[in-house]
């Protein structure tokens, strides 16, 4: 399973893609004025020049030829930028229209298998199904994906499954499990999937018998 990184923090995707773990990062505007970076095409491009892989980047009209219009615009930012489209009649339309001319798009805020399953009819290179938000309602929000998944097999349709609003490292496992193709995760989520207190404990006991090996002037830490 692929790990993008949810955010339009440049610092944290710097980060991030300095430990060659990501895969790809999802952001939209919501989370740029959040860093207080009022030129979002600006921050999109410093952020597909960091990553690799896909970059979704959210299109904020309602209409399909805008969706389209805008979409087409943000493509034309860098080549692995994937254009994000919430499901609905006019995101579908529009994401028609640019599956045919070869522009990648991540139908985001699905919540039903349904919807998932007219985001790939429609083209779309990805589909996001929010985990989180069907938690917080009292909806199993994993087994959503797990459905996804298991529609998508079933029809050899090829759009991926992205497990979005993650909330924990717990989902990510259950992601994973789930046979979502990619998780999206905040970086705080990002940091304590590489955390475990056997883990730590372990640096510590291996630092300590090290320094009963060594002379105490040299031992680590010591000035």
């Amino acid at each position: 399973m692929e790990i993008y990184l949810d955010t339009a923090n440049i610092e944290e995707i710097r980060e991030a893609a300095s430990w060659g773990v990501l895969s790809g990062v999802t952001t939209n505007p919501t989370l740029a004025a959040k860093e207080n970076n009022s030129d979002f095409q600006s921050v999109i491009k410093t952020i597909a020049s960091l990553v690799p892989g896909p970059v979704s980047a959210e299109a904020v009209s309602f209409e399909a030829e805008a969706i389209a219009k805008e979409g087409r615009a943000l493509s034309k930012i860098a080549k692995n930028i994937v254009v994000k489209i919430p499901v609905g009649e006019e995101g579908l339309k529009a994401t028609s229209t640019l599956a045919e001319e070869g522009i990648k798009v991540n139908m985001t805020l699905v919540f039903s298998v349904n919807q998932a399953l007219l985001a790939a009819r429609a083209g779309a290179f990805i589909a996001s199904p929010f985990v989180g938000r069907l938690d917080d309602i009292g909806h199993d929000g994993m087994e959503l994906v797990k459905d996804i998944v298991s529609v998508y097999k079933d029809y050899g349709l090829k759009t991926k499954v992205i497990a979005a609003s993650i909330r924990h490292p717990l989902h990510v496992v259950q992601a994973a499990k789930a046979g979502a193709d990619i998780a999206t995760v905040p970086i705080q989520v990002l940091k304590s999937m590489v955390k475990h207190p056997l883990t730590d404990k372990g640096i510590d006991r291996f630092l300590e018998d090290w320094n009963k090996l060594i002379e105490p002037k040299t031992k680590v830490g010591s000035k």
